[in-house]
């Protein structure tokens, strides 16, 4: 495994190169979130993110999975957002929420059959410029954390999980609160899971 450190979320453009072109070739990253550090992949590469289910035990046509965008405008291409949703996201973006929406057909094949799909705009640059370059989401899942110290410490994650991903992006100590799911299927927010934020 090889590890990136980055100061201040202030990614070079050669650093963001070097993470986007792994995860272009197929590559699991963990990377830093405005909430807990995530694994992460190229959302649009389906044996990835198989990769990525495989390492959490999750069943992928089952598990209800989130993607990260730098953007809203991101989100739209992949998720049906209307008005409601539109201002309720524009208020609290960037920031640790998880949005649900309903899912669009832009999804790649791993998300086909699904109807909601899980947005984040995180308050991360590193985690949004990653995406941008990109071009598209990246899908992320939180890494698990026994112990206080697992969760936040970067140097100890990359230790766990050394034999299973390919790279960790150091960006200091991570948190321990996972972001708040807000579903907005309906149009009007309702809260799934208390977590780190306070929606406006």
């Amino acid at each position: 495994m090889k590890t990136i450190k980055i100061w201040n979320d202030n990614p070079s453009e050669s650093q963001i190169n070097e993470i986007c072109d792994l995860l272009e070739r197929g590559g699991v990253v963990i990377i830093p979130t405005d909430t807990l550090y995530g694994i992460c992949c190229d959302a649009l590469n389906p044996k990835s993110i198989e990769r990525i289910c495989r390492l959490k035990g999750i069943n992928p046509d089952k598990a209800n999975l989130s993607v990260i965008c730098s953007g809203i405008s991101m989100a739209a291409e992949y998720s049906r957002i209307g008005n409601n949703e539109f201002g309720i996201i524009k208020d609290n973006t960037p920031g640790p929420f998880t949005y649900l929406l309903k899912s669009s057909s832009s999804l790649p094949k791993v998300f086909k059959g699904r109807k909601v799909v899980g947005i984040r705009i995180p308050d991360c640059n590193v985690a949004r410029q990653i995406a941008e370059r990109l071009g598209h989401p990246v899908m992320t899942t939180s890494v698990e954390c026994d112990d206080y110290d697992y969760a936040v410490n970067a140097e100890l994650i990359a230790e766990k999980y050394e034999s299973s991903v390919d790279m960790m992006v150091d960006a200091g100590d991570g948190d321990t609160e996972p972001s708040t799911i807000i579903d907005l299927t309906s149009g009007e927010p309702t809260i799934i899971r208390e977590g780190k934020g306070v929606l406006n």
